[in-house]
């Protein structure tokens, strides 16, 4: 049975943009994309096999390490559950192979923005380091010094947009697509996204927010005739909040 909370998100899902091969979604934060084996809430795939039936054998499953294959129909690539933003899904597998080779080859572009504990004094520059599993907490992924096992490039970069004393609103683009990729990075370099209950677990959550501070605002990627696409997803009401009480913070 589906709880109210991600009934509720599943109802903030919208069509942001579409043609007849991929459509490009509005994730609200607290809605996970696709089922993780453990729970049996709904998730973004339930959206797009009702929207877009077309789509219900699309894509790669998932195997699970007790040997359970999960399905994932049309997702081409994911956001973390408490990120909100636009998110691309495929409607037949020609499209999904296509959208597919685009990540792979780094050439779409994601921007994303998001709220971070501290005052960064850059007003741009990359966070260039390699990831890793975190050697202290099996859910995070850590910069060498912290990290174990495998380490695998990642590249951020960011601007600030603005800064006050306690926080920073920025925008980062990921040139590599690293799971945690930007919010191992920002906590790599002292400045975790605000509300990451597991990059910044002993800070307060600051701004009225109550999940994680971070916000798909764009995708750039080619359609079937290689035409440049990019789909915006507008700032939610806790971002749009959150901004009314940041302009209010000293400097």
């Amino acid at each position: 049975m589906e709880s109210g909370k991600d009934a509720s998100a599943l109802k903030e899902v919208r069509v942001l943009w579409e043609d007849r091969d991929s459509a490009a979604l509005f994730k609200p934060p607290g809605l996970m994309v696709h089922p993780d084996g453990k729970s049996t809430e709904k998730t973004l795939c339930d959206f797009v096999v009702s929207r877009f039936p077309e789509a219900k054998d699309v894509g790669e499953s998932l195997t699970l390490s007790d040997g359970r294959v999960v399905a994932r129909p049309g997702i081409v690539h994911r956001l973390d559950r408490e990120t909100s933003g636009v998110i691309l899904i495929a409607k037949n597998q020609s499209a999904f192979l296509k959208l597919k080779k685009q990540f792979q080859g780094r050439t779409t572009r994601k921007i994303y923005n998001a709220f971070v504990y501290g005052r960064v004094g850059k007003e741009a520059g990359s966070i260039n380091l390699p990831l890793g599993r975190s050697k202290g907490d099996f859910r995070q992924y850590a910069a060498p010094a912290r990290a174990r096992g495998e380490m695998r490039e990642a590249l951020t970069y960011f601007t600030r947009l603005e800064a006050k004393k306690d926080f920073s609103f920025l925008e980062l683009i990921p040139k590599t697509g690293r799971t945690h990729q930007i919010r191992a990075h920002l906590k790599a370099i002292q400045h975790p996204v605000v509300c990451d209950r597991v990059y910044a677990k002993t800070k307060p959550c600051g701004l009225n927010f109550n999940r994680l501070a971070l916000h798909a605002r764009s995708i750039t990627f080619k359609d079937r005739e290689g035409k440049e696409v990019t789909v915006e997803a507008p700032l939610p009401p806790d971002f749009i909040e959150a901004k009314k009480i940041f302009d209010r913070l000293p400097e």
